[in-house]
């Protein structure tokens, strides 16, 4: 039988939403004190390309594999098991750098396991939400859920740089533990929906590989989301300088402090803030592959402009920082609400891993070359020149190929599990 959400199941996930805000909120804390840290020690663009890359490679091995117990298991059980070893990882590296212990690949060993913790926990909530949330409110939630995160993002380097000017690293890493206590109070007390196979209970007796593989059959089997896939990939790719660079970029290259890098930070977090909110309002996105593609351009421009700011213009930045941000709202809630829509319950949890792993598959590989590529043409040309590549991918995507022409909606899910039987 079918799992319909209800009136009461859509005001459970809104508690267990609210545990989830607080563990995001300290989680992002601890990854911003720790890359600030790692910039400061060390000075080295080697040394975050590498934690970047730590921070991307369980992705790749644990995701598709991280989906399909999610399908199989209890969904509270292991997020209560994903979070509580975070949490206990965390007080473990206060430990060690409480005793003075900090070596880089320590550091590393701990950003990996965190990173694998969360390839479990990010597809597990993502399946969570249709299951508890009613169908009519499911793209506004999804831009609810970005609005009330960039919320969070704007306060994680107010946070961050205010607990680093007071307390020691390893003092300011307690906030993981204590958020991480306040998100387990709803997953105790509320009742998340099992979904196992529902529509065939024989493939309960199915292999983790077959359900692996089912689950690449029915992305493949929807038009369009390969291209979508593909894109996204190469993107994430030509981003990775950024991702990896930016604390670098402000402290080394303008000769920022730490409260200049958290000032730009929550630059970007305004502009999430803004285009969440145009998310939320928006109740139907009719024209989803247009928007998506030109949210995208959008957003490469604000990186060739960025790779052209002037030294120490901070506001500068932070505008053009406003600008990128407004944009990833809209396009991550559309991609999501594509995924949600046209994928069958059961199913989703691997199909979420998957597309989130195949997202990210060639990330570890452009955090990796950052650090080579940084030493060869400096950050201002690596950003410019990784701009106008992503410039020609998305034209490419979007006029060489037949995207453009496909609407999604929610009709797809039918033709799909037809086509699959």
């Amino acid at each position: 039988m079918e799992i319909i959400p209800t009136k009461k199941s859509f005001h459970h996930y809104l508690f267990f939403w609210t545990g989830q805000i607080f563990s995001l909120l300290g989680s992002l804390v601890v990854y911003f004190v720790i890359m600030w840290w790692l910039t400061v020690t060390t000075n080295d663009p080697m040394i975050l390309s590498l934690a970047t890359f730590f921070f991307y490679l369980p992705y790749i091995f644990v995701g598709p594999l991280a989906g399909v117990f999610s399908d199989r298991m209890s969904r509270k059980k292991l997020i209560i098991i994903v979070d509580s070893l975070q949490a206990m990882a965390t007080v473990l590296l206060i430990f060690l750098m409480s005793l003075g212990i900090t070596f880089v690949w320590i550091i590393f060993i701990f950003i990996a396991f965190r990173s694998a913790c969360q390839a479990f926990h990010q597809p597990t909530v993502n399946s969570i939400t249709p299951t508890m949330v009613p169908k009519e409110k499911l793209s506004r939630m999804n831009g609810l859920n970005f609005l009330l995160s960039s919320f969070v993002q704007l306060a994680v380097p107010a946070i961050a740089a205010i607990l680093l000017l007071y307390f020691p690293v390893y003092q300011a890493l307690w906030i993981d533990f204590i958020t991480f206590l306040i998100a387990l109070v709803p997953l105790l007390l509320i009742k998340i929906p099992n979904v196992k196979d529902i529509n065939n209970k024989e493939s309960e007796k199915s292999s983790f590989i077959e359900e692996f593989k089912e689950g690449f059959r029915i992305l493949i089997s929807i038009k369009g989301i390969l291209v979508l896939l593909i894109v996204s990939m190469l993107v994430n790719f030509l981003i990775q300088p950024l991702n990896v660079l930016m604390p670098y970029f402000i402290k080394t290259i303008h000769s920022g402090t730490v409260v200049d890098y958290a000032l730009v930070s929550i630059s970007i977090q305004v502009g999430l803030i803004i285009g969440s909110i145009l998310t939320v309002v928006k109740k139907q996105w009719k024209h989803k592959i247009p928007v998506m593609f030109s949210g995208i351009v959008i957003f490469l421009i604000g990186y060739v402009m960025l790779s052209l700011a002037p030294f120490q213009a901070f506001y500068f930045i932070g505008a053009i920082l406003i600008m990128m941000g407004l944009n990833i709202p809209v396009i991550n809630t559309i991609y999501q609400t594509i995924i949600q829509t046209t994928i069958p319950m059961e199913k989703l949890g691997r199909v979420s891993s998957i597309d989130s792993t195949l997202s990210m598959l060639i990330s570890p590989v452009g955090s990796v070359l950052v650090g080579p590529l940084t030493l060869l043409l400096g950050v201002n040309n690596l950003f410019l020149v990784s701009a106008f590549l992503g410039l020609a991918i998305i034209t490419a995507g979007y006029f060489l190929t037949g995207i453009r022409k496909v609407k999604f909606d929610s009709d797809l899910k039918t033709e799909i599990v037809d086509s699959l039987t």
